[in-house]
């Protein structure tokens, strides 16, 4: 919304009265305008360029006024103040009119040929005995200003000319030149210069410059002459000084020169409109005659009042209120927008005067009713037609997706919408024509020039921006593609898809693959030909030859999943395989899909779904006595250690077996006897990823290592059954009560051997380049002071010296360290801390063990 700044004083001067900020404050509301802001010159300048330039700037009271972009005729005080007048029922709208010159012929603005190619449009008008004073002048040229920047779409649209009429004579004639033909000597200049030094001279002009763009090309530049063939401007970009207008000017020139006449009308209209009251005939504006090439004149400024027709029930309708015919016929005056009842039922018929030219539909005729009837005073009513909303189907399958997607390991990364034409054609291997891609018809840089066909090159682009994170990277991305479609009307669709990609020192196609199978999984498509998903070899000059494949899902192909070529991996800037997944994840909306998947959703409000197979699940499991023992490989997951052990295990893995979830897991799982804490992160994590395995726990598959201990045996009971008996035993009631002490004294002594088997620490192998400033610096006393540095799980190994250039070398030192007790941070911290011989230290290689 354009803002308006108008002095205080001079605003309240104008009105009549005085209000106080809050009763101005709520003024302005009524009116439907806002004030933004209550400042002074000063405080802008202290606030933007410090209070030292502020030292002698103006203490006068500002009101910053927002008002809406299409009120063209609220843009400058006088405007402001005529409407807030006629809102408050203290003047009536006044009634603009375009006269004849009293004495002579009307002046004429004659338009040749040559404009076709520039800017083929012109309208003029002349305000007649207008008396400025300094306020009146400083709010003419502002209003120009804000027009140009708004309606005028930074003159490319309309350009405004005014000149002194005293000093130039008609008629006017509106040409275009080569640029080397072109002199004058223009505004606040003290010399002539061609249209060509014109152009360099405004190129470091800070208002100027923004304007050069609109001709600067072009073979021939638009310029207006008078009889005497002096120069009155050069539009869009300035004026000439011979006819500028000053405090003493008494007869204004006003011309439009656009490349939109409909624009240039209506801009003409708003500046004598706002200003012809200051005319010694007020709200007279004098007519000027414009000649166009073919031959065909016009006259200017149209003023053109216009009637319009609608019924008070389709106002009280729309606006919610009951009010006659009469009253809102009222309302609607108050807008400056004149109106009666006609007297055939509940007609009203609305003048529409040349300062609103925002009016074009009845709903704009509504808005003005309801503003002047007040939104405060709308009684709040219950709707007749009750909704009920809920989540976008395609959208709450994407959210769905995109936690257990997390949850499978994979980091979510979002990408904007556009790019270059080389990521998506030529970085892949592929021909921008075979891309379907949608084209931006003027991209401000090369590197949006086009809105994404795939996914992948932001993915790539994200590693790239990454490489020196610890390996693997794996990311995935689940959002829109847009595919030129001729179907559409729009000539072009959305399209959601889900993009994974998995970086590492080896391709790690199985892990993709795994990723696959988990979302089918969770998709409840089973792998099989016809009703299921299958994949099939495929050729894709993105990746590597024999490692692609098509995925196909009902038998309609979906994606492709493989290993990217050595070529693209390349352009990227990245220097390891990479595997990458993608797939539309449209078709799979509707059947039954979203059943499994059902869960809350972290920002949305969603319906709990009641499963009874679930419910009746866990409700066996309570009912059923456990024996189901702590005691795993990483320990005893009732004691903290054994649960860090398994924490420290899961924090680069998403599964204790392999790349999906098996027995394995759910062993593992009922170990642990309750959620565990949130400082165990990736233990939660991979805890609340197996609970939602619950329902299809059965169908996993085996584990092919075992991890949990069997439980100790239960103590037998004195009440055993006949049909409990052990026929192969012993029938030595002492025997057998021995053989039992004996187990169980074995069973404990294992247990407590193995509580006392320290837990596993998790390990890494860390390489660092540590930088010297220069060639002279002691790089023996460097690796001295890295080696001094000392700290509990910090071991280190061997180092040498690598030849960087220009004589200068850098050490190369590897380490040994436990990740709970230390951390590349920490080390990178301490090694700068010796600045005399340490430039800077880089991670060269970092692997777990």
């Amino acid at each position: 919304m354009p803002t308006v700044g108008v002095k205080r004083d001079l605003l309240f001067q104008a009105l009549g009265r005085t209000y106080t900020d809050e009763e101005f404050d709520e003024l302005c509301f009524e009116f439907g305008l806002e004030l933004d802001e209550i400042t002074s010159e000063k405080e802008i300048i202290s606030r933007e360029q410090g209070d030292s330039k502020a030292s002698g700037a103006s203490d006068i009271i500002l009101y910053k006024i927002d008002v809406p972009a299409n009120r063209y005729d609220l843009l400058c005080l006088e405007g402001l103040v005529r409407g807030l007048q006629v809102f408050k029922n203290r003047i009536e709208e006044p009634r603009y009119r375009r006269v004849s010159p009293v004495s002579g012929e009307s002046q004429k603005l004659i338009i040749t040929k040559e404009t076709a190619a520039v800017r083929p449009y012109a309208v003029a008008a002349v305000l007649r005995n207008i008396t400025f004073t300094q306020q009146r002048y400083d709010s003419f040229i502002e209003l120009q200003e804000k027009l140009h920047q708004n309606i005028c779409r930074k003159r490319s649209l309309v350009a405004i000319g005014t000149h002194d009429l005293d000093a130039i004579s008609g008629p006017f004639t509106y040409t275009a030149k080569p640029p080397g033909d072109i002199s004058f000597k223009p505004l606040n200049q003290t010399k002539e210069y061609t249209a060509t030094q014109l152009m360099s001279l405004y190129k470091t002009d800070s208002h100027l410059r923004h304007y050069l763009h609109i001709i600067e090309d072009k073979p021939v530049y638009p310029v207006i002459y008078d009889s005497n063939g002096i120069v009155l401007s050069m539009p869009p970009i300035i004026n000439g000084d011979h006819s500028k207008i000053t405090l003493h000017t008494k007869n204004v020139f006003i011309e439009c020169t656009a490349t939109d006449v409909t624009k240039a009308k209506i801009v003409l209209d708003i500046i004598v409109t706002m200003f012809s009251e200051y005319c010694s005939q007020p709200f007279t504006v004098e007519e000027a005659e414009v000649v166009y090439p073919d031959g065909k004149t016009c006259i200017y400024p149209e003023l053109a009042y216009r009637k319009e027709k609608l019924s008070s029930e389709f106002i009280n309708r729309k606006v919610g209120i009951n009010e006659s015919t009469e009253k809102i016929a009222q309302l609607l005056t108050r807008m400056c927008l004149r109106s009666q009842a006609t007297g055939f039922g509940d007609e009203i018929e609305v003048e529409i005067p040349p300062t609103r030219s925002d009016i074009i539909h009845a709903c704009d005729i509504m808005e003005d009713a309801a503003i002047a009837y007040g939104f405060n005073n709308i009684i709040r009513t219950t709707p007749r037609t009750y909704t009920v909303a809920n989540q976008f189907p395609l959208n709450k399958l994407t959210e769905l997706l995109r936690q257990d997607l997390a949850s499978a390991g994979f980091t979510e990364a979002l990408n904007f919408a556009l790019c270059s034409q080389e990521d998506i054609a030529d970085k892949l291997g592929k021909k921008i024509s075979e891309t379907r891609a949608a084209h931006i018809s003027n991209p401000k840089t090369a590197e949006f020039q086009v809105a994404r066909t795939t996914l992948l090159p932001g993915l790539l682009k994200t590693i790239a921006a990454n490489r020196k994170m610890p390996l693997p990277l794996k990311l995935f991305e689940v959002s829109d593609v847009v595919l030129k479609d001729e179907t559409k009307d729009v000539g072009a669709r959305n399209s959601r898809r889900f993009c994974a990609i998995y970086y590492n020192k080896s391709p790690g196609f199985e892990v993709i693959h795994g990723l696959l199978d988990r979302t089918m999984q969770l998709l409840e498509v089973k792998p099989a030909l016809g009703d299921g998903y299958h994949i099939q070899a495929a050729d894709d000059s993105t990746f590597f030859p024999g490692r692609c494949a098509e995925v196909f899902v009902r038998g309609k192909s979906v994606g492709r999943l493989g290993v990217l070529h050595p070529d693209v991996i390349s352009r990227f800037e990245l220097t390891m395989p990479c595997s990458a997944l993608e797939i539309d994840i449209e078709p799979f909306l509707g059947h039954t899909v979203e059943t499994p998947l059902t869960h809350d959703v972290p920002t949305q409000e969603v319906i709990k779904h009641k499963f009874p197979m679930q419910e009746e699940s866990w409700k066996a499991l309570a009912s059923c006595p456990t024996s189901t023992s702590t005691k795993t490989v990483f320990g005893d997951m009732s004691t903290p250690a054994g649960l860090k052990a398994l924490n420290d295990f899961l924090a680069d893995k998403s599964y204790i077996e392999g790349f999906a979830a098996s027995h394995a897991d759910t062993a593992v799982f009922d170990a642990i006897s309750s959620a565990p804490s949130r400082t165990f992160c990736h233990l939660l994590r991979w805890y609340n990823h197996i609970k939602s395995f619950q329902r299809e726990r059965a169908r996993l598959p085996s584990a092919k290592g075992q991890f949990v201990f069997p439980a100790t045996p239960l103590a037998s009971t004195d009440n055993t059954s006949d049909d409990d008996i052990d026929l192969f035993g012993s029938d030595d009631e002492a025997e057998s009560a021995e053989a039992a002490r004996i187990k169980e004294q074995r069973l404990a002594e294992y247990t407590a051997k193995k509580s006392k088997k320290p837990a596993l620490i998790a390990k890494s192998s860390i390489l660092l380049d540590v930088k010297p400033w220069d060639d002279e610096t002691d790089m023996a006393k460097l690796e001295e002071c890295v080696r001094s540095i000392s700290m509990d799980g910090l071991l280190w190994g061997q180092s040498k010296l690598v030849p960087v250039g220009y004589g200068i070398k850098k050490l190369q030192i590897g380490c040994v360290v436990e990740d709970d007790k230390v951390g590349t941070d920490l080390l990178e911290e301490a090694i700068t801390a010796f600045e005399e011989y340490v430039q800077s230290v880089d991670v060269a290689a970092f692997n777990k063990i």
